[in-house]
Parts: C-alpha cells; sequence; structure tokens
C-alpha cells in the first residue's frame, strides 16, 4: 500500500458554518468524526485551489464540476457528502496553510485538488501526514509523482507527457522552424518548458525566464525579435502571459504563440481579446463534447455554459472519493487505500493509479486547442508517441 499513515480521528462536534481561514478559505462543515459512524454515506470532501485570483478562471470548471458530482451523487445515493472549499489563489506560500487547516478538520476524508503544481508540491507532504488522499484535476509537474508521496494522485498526465506531444506537434502540424521558449520561473512552467526543449532539439532558437507577477517584458520580446524566431512557446500562467502577448504584438512580433495547459483558461482567451486570437495552447484535457455519458449537458444545464479547462477532471476525481464513501470508506486511512486500488472507466478516460499516483500512460491524451473569437476551439487530439 502506498498509504501508511493511520491518523486517530476526533470526536463527533455540531456541525458549524465557518468562512475563515488563508486567502478565503470557505467552510461550510464541522469538526465531526470523519462524515459519521463507521459506514454512513456522509463526510467531506475539500477542494483546494485557485477559486479567486488572477488564474483561477484555470481551476473553476474543475471546482463546478466536482461539486455538481457531490450534488448529483448525494441525490442519486441519498448520501450526505458536503464540498468545503478551500482558496490558495493557486498560491505556493498560502496553500501550506491551509493545507494545515484541512488536515486539522477531522471531518474531511480527501482533497480535490490542488489545481497548479505549485500549491500541490507545498501541499503534498502535510496530507500525507495527516493521511489524507489527494487527487488533483490539473497538477501536471513531472516532480509531483517523482517525490514518493503517499497522498498524492492526478486524474491527468503529467508535463513530459504533454511537453512530447507538443514538440511533435510544432514540428509536423506547424512546421515550426525557430522556437523561443519562455517559462514563468515556477514549478509548473520551469518543468514542462523543460520537458519541451528536450522534444525540439536544434529547434530552439533561444530562450529565456520570466517572473510571476512580472508586468513588463520589454527585454525578453527584444530576445524573441533577435531570434527571428517564427513560434514562441510560453509556459506559465494567464497573469503574466496575457501583457506578455500583447507586448510582443505591440513590437511588430507575428511568430504563432502557443502556450500549456497553464493558459487553458477563459480569461486568457478573452483578456487577450485581439492579440490572443490563433494563439494555440496544448492541454492533457478532454473537449467538453468528448467527455463520457451526460457530463458535458448536465454541465450546461445546470451552469448555462459549457465546462471549462478540466472540468470532465474535476468529475471524475470527485467520483473516486465519492464511490469510496458510498462503499463505506468513511474513515481517511480508508478512503485512501480505496483511491490507491480505484480501477474504472470516468467521464475523462479509464481512471487506475500507478505506484506513483500517476494514471496508466495509454490512457493519457493531449489536444490542442484554438483561441477563436474570445474561447477555446478544440483542434486535434495530438497522437502520443
Amino acid at each position: 500500500m502506498r498509504h501508511k499513515v493511520v491518523r486517530v480521528l476526533a470526536g463527533a462536534a455540531a456541525a458549524t458554518f465557518v468562512v475563515a481561514g488563508v486567502a478565503g478559505c470557505q467552510d461550510s462543515g464541522s469538526d465531526n468524526n470523519a462524515g459519521g459512524a463507521s459506514g454512513e454515506c456522509a463526510g467531506q470532501i475539500a477542494i483546494m485551489g485557485a477559486i479567486t485570483g488572477s488564474n483561477s478562471g484555470l481551476f473553476l470548471p474543475s471546482v463546478q464540476s466536482a461539486k455538481m458530482a457531490i450534488e448529483q451523487f448525494n441525490t442519486k445515493e441519498n448520501c450526505k457528502v458536503e464540498p468545503v472549499e478551500f482558496d490558495t489563489t493557486g498560491s505556493p506560500t498560502q496553500a501550506p496553510q491551509v493545507a494545515e487547516q484541512i488536515v486539522g478538520k477531522p471531518a474531511i476524508l480527501a482533497v480535490i485538488g490542488g489545481g497548479f503544481s505549485g500549491e500541490t508540491k507545498a501541499t503534498m507532504n502535510k496530507f500525507a501526514a495527516g493521511n489524507v488522499a489527494m487527487v488533483s484535476p490539473s497538477a501536471t509537474a513531472i516532480e509531483l509523482s517523482e517525490a514518493g508521496n503517499s497522498a498524492f494522485h492526478r486524474v491527468v498526465g503529467h508535463d513530459g507527457v504533454q511537453g512530447a506531444a507538443a514538440a511533435g506537434y510544432l514540428k509536423d502540424t506547424l512546421q515550426a522552424k525557430k522556437v523561443f521558449i519562455v517559462d514563468d520561473s515556477s514549478t509548473y512552467g520551469a518543468g514542462i518548458s523543460g520537458e519541451l526543449k528536450k522534444g525540439l532539439g536544434a529547434l530552439v532558437a533561444g530562450e529565456d525566464k520570466v517572473q510571476e507577477k512580472q508586468s513588463n517584458f520589454a527585454a525578453t520580446v527584444s530576445k524573441v525579435k533577435s531570434a527571428g524566431a517564427d513560434v514562441v512557446a510560453y509556459a506559465g500562467y494567464t497573469n503574466e502571459a496575457t501583457p506578455f502577448i500583447k507586448q510582443l504584438r505591440s513590437a511588430g512580433v507575428t511568430a504563432k504563440f502557443v502556450g500549456f495547459d497553464g493558459l487553458y483558461d477563459a480569461n486568457f482567451a478573452k483578456g487577450g481579446a485581439k492579440d490572443a486570437e490563433g494563439a494555440i495552447v496544448t492541454c492533457p484535457c478532454l473537449p467538453a463534447t468528448k467527455a463520457g455519458g451526460t457530463f458535458s449537458a448536465d454541465f450546461k444545464s445546470k451552469y448555462g455554459a459549457d465546462p471549462g479547462a478540466y472540468g470532465a477532471e474535476g468529475y471524475d476525481a470527485a467520483m473516486i472519493l465519492l464511490e469510496g464513501i458510498k462503499a463505506g470508506n468513511t474513515d481517511r486511512a480508508k478512503l485512501s487505500e480505496w483511491v490507491d486500488k480505484y480501477d474504472k472507466a470516468g467521464v475523462s478516460k479509464h481512471l487506475k493509479f500507478d505506484e506513483k499516483g500517476d494514471i496508466d500512460r495509454s490512457k493519457v491524451v493531449v489536444w490542442a486547442y484554438e483561441v477563436k473569437g474570445g474561447k477555446f476551439e478544440p483542434l486535434t487530439d495530438i497522437k502520443l508517441s
């Protein structure tokens, strides 16, 4: 078994509604004994990630999907599972305190998240110590599953797969001649840019690093122009990518702009306005129309829009935990073991974790999307080598 830490759960307490904690933690639950008596179909599931903040558009579709899964499940099974949202704003410095709050609430059986790689890396040891299984819908850094952490699982492919797929797409489909690579120095950005460089080899015409919260990219724009690149590949998030692409276009750089799943965010497509038009992003996530069952129709009926980034994956993360609770795994240790052994088709793919917490590579998908009219349109399923 991957999970070896057993936590002694606290006694029952009256349910209360609390709004407290770091970065706007929204806790609507109690500190009772892990959802009630053994075998009762009840408990709490934390949802941790960028619920607010400049990059929240990447995480919110998975939050909505997870909450929809819980609502549907409770109605169908006559259960009392409660989602409890914890807002990290995606920050690796704020996330550890949020994780401590989650671990300190025995009613919470497991966590959906983190949403981003940096916050996941910063919290996974705390969750392992508390025997709290974490199932991420969107954290893709390779190092997360290489760390030997007992709590970590993800329902998406890692950046090794996405980076190789993106490199193949740039070479074979875009016919790129010179690629300039920029990353935001984050756990995620540095990881995916490194994998892209491996795949592109001699096609890399130059590279540069920027920083999160940076707003002036004049030096990087100058390097791109000097390199004569026909493709600019940006590994990072919306908050920096939006001003960067605007400054590239203002400087007369017409190179194709390519990003990765960190930019599969409605705020990038809209915020970049005409400058983002035609930009391409890759993502190890399914288009809404390709998800299984009635997921896409249910989402649109409930929220009035199609699912966004990692929507189907957020739904799958929730269902893994919900089915475990239904099967009677209403304490942390048992639910952790359930997740380790899970082997069933979800709406995004077949879900089975290896000993590192990764999904079987043969089940991973990577899609290319293009910004058209302020929205992402699916282009093609990139074939994996």
